[in-house]
């Protein structure tokens, strides 16, 4: 299956995320970006911990079911589910009927999103050879997440220009996502077989729902503890976790700025169509860690390169972030992206290199709950230090040194353990033996 598999596998994901451009696009303008709205730094935090951490905290339960169901299954099933939902969620926003209806719709779809793109995930090994899967995630993840940049960004393009900044606006926008949905889930069907992305019939469970219930807890707590003796991948993970909690707070930030600092306009509506270009520098970003990351990582070491990322990280907050200058933020918008891809390309590299595959699908979860949960964590602290502004120099330069600090603690405990297991992406070839015969002596 090889390349045509990952390619096939791409399209799906690709599809998706487009969907998942316009969808949450859709939803976020008519909550944040809508005249009526005024939604503050509380208020926004909320809204992101309302819809991410419900599926977040049932994430570890949920990678039990991707090591047993199908996850062609999981393909189509839960891309379908999304175009279906996706009516009453357009006539909801359409009638601006902003009620606990919509929000329970658009957790479920939020939800059902997680959970499909970590099936894909711990699918990926299925259709890529393991010395070319820093290169298959490195154009799965930059691609997808340019995609759904695309699709933010195709939001902001269309109620500035041929719909209107209205409630119906944001309806007609957030429609495009049914038909993606849809096509992403029969592309999926047509494209693998039953087994093909795993796990196989042999592989997967066939105990009673009541026994899998049981083993749900007891599968999740495996999946930690598998995690925690991969120990350079483990790293990677709690590393993540802190960028995506200090990423929460500048994403805040940013959200502020543009809807007051950089916002020219009257009212909040002006500033839609603003933070476009901060979407489109984002976008630049990832689409270069793509290029960027795979040849870098092979050639200086998955955790070299990590360290190398957040050192820049800390370098672009604090040269760009400080003077409050919105051409200087689109810079350090583009080198923030550009890190945090390239960290994430590494993250879920480690993971499917070290991780054996009936483990992968509760691996991935527990990253995904970090994942998640770090930047509601990041976000609810930026509300509670931030000003109505976002305009906080202390708060930009204390972030800086974070990363830095950050970047030097993960330096110390990633390159003990590589020159210790002699095992890094930089060399997968023969080296999935030798890091697990000494991690079991350890």
């Amino acid at each position: 299956m090889g390349e045509r598999g990952f390619r096939r596998l791409l399209s799906v994901r690709l599809l998706a995320q487009v969907g998942d451009g316009f969808f949450q696009g859709g939803l976020a303008g008519s909550v944040l970006f809508n005249p009526n709205q005024r939604a503050g730094g509380i208020a926004i935090a909320a809204g992101f911990a309302a819809l991410l951490v419900p599926y977040s905290l049932i994430s570890p339960y949920v990678g039990v079911l991707l090591d047993r169901w199908s996850r062609r299954s999981i393909i189509l099933v839960a891309n379908t589910v999304r175009a279906v939902l996706m009516v009453p969620v357009v006539l909801l926003i359409w009638h601006a009927q902003e009620s606990i209806t919509l929000f329970l719709l658009a957790l479920t779809l939020i939800g059902l999103n997680r959970f499909f793109l970590a099936g894909l995930a711990a699918a990926t090994p299925h259709v890529v050879e393991d010395r070319m899967l820093v290169t298959a995630n490195s154009v799965a993840t930059t691609v997808g997440s340019i995609m759904f940049s695309l699709g933010l960004g195709g939001t902001a393009v269309l109620v500035k220009t041929a719909l209107h900044t209205s409630y119906h606006g944001y309806a007609a926008v957030a429609l495009a996502a049914a038909p993606l949905y849809l096509a992403s889930a029969l592309l999926g069907r047509a494209s693998f077989t039953l087994d093909a992305l795993g796990p196989t019939a042999e592989e997967r469970h066939r105990s009673s729902i009541r026994t899998a219930i049981r083993e749900v807890s007891r599968g999740s707590v495996a999946g930690i503890r598998h995690l925690a003796g991969k120990r350079g991948a483990a790293y990677l993970v709690v590393t993540q976790g802190v960028h995506r909690a200090l990423y929460g707070v500048l994403l805040l930030q940013t959200l502020l700025l543009y809807r007051t600092v950089f916002n020219t306009g009257k009212d909040v509506t002006g500033s839609f169509g603003a933070i476009g270009k901060a979407f489109l520098a984002g976008g630049v970003g990832l689409l270069l860690a793509a290029f960027v990351t795979p040849p870098v990582a092979r050639r200086i070491g998955g955790w070299r390169w990590v360290a190398a990322l957040l050192v820049a990280t800390a370098v672009s907050v604090a040269a760009f972030g400080l003077p409050f200058d919105p051409m200087l933020m689109l810079i350090a918008v583009f080198v923030v992206n550009l890190a945090s891809q390239g960290v994430k390309i590494v993250v879920d590299t480690s993971l499917q290199h070290e991780c054996d595959d009936d483990f992968r699908g509760r691996v991935f979860s527990v990253n995904d709950t970090v994942f998640n949960l770090m930047l509601v964590v990041g976000m609810y602290v930026g509300a509670l230090v931030l000003p109505a502004t976002g305009e906080s120099a202390t708060a930009v330069a204390a972030i800086a040194v974070a990363y830095a600090l950050l970047a030097a603690g993960y330096s110390l405990a990633a390159a003990g353990w590589a020159r210790r297991v002699g095992d890094d992406i930089a060399q997968p070839d023969g080296a999935r033996s030798t890091p697990r015969m000494l991690t079991r002596s350890s």
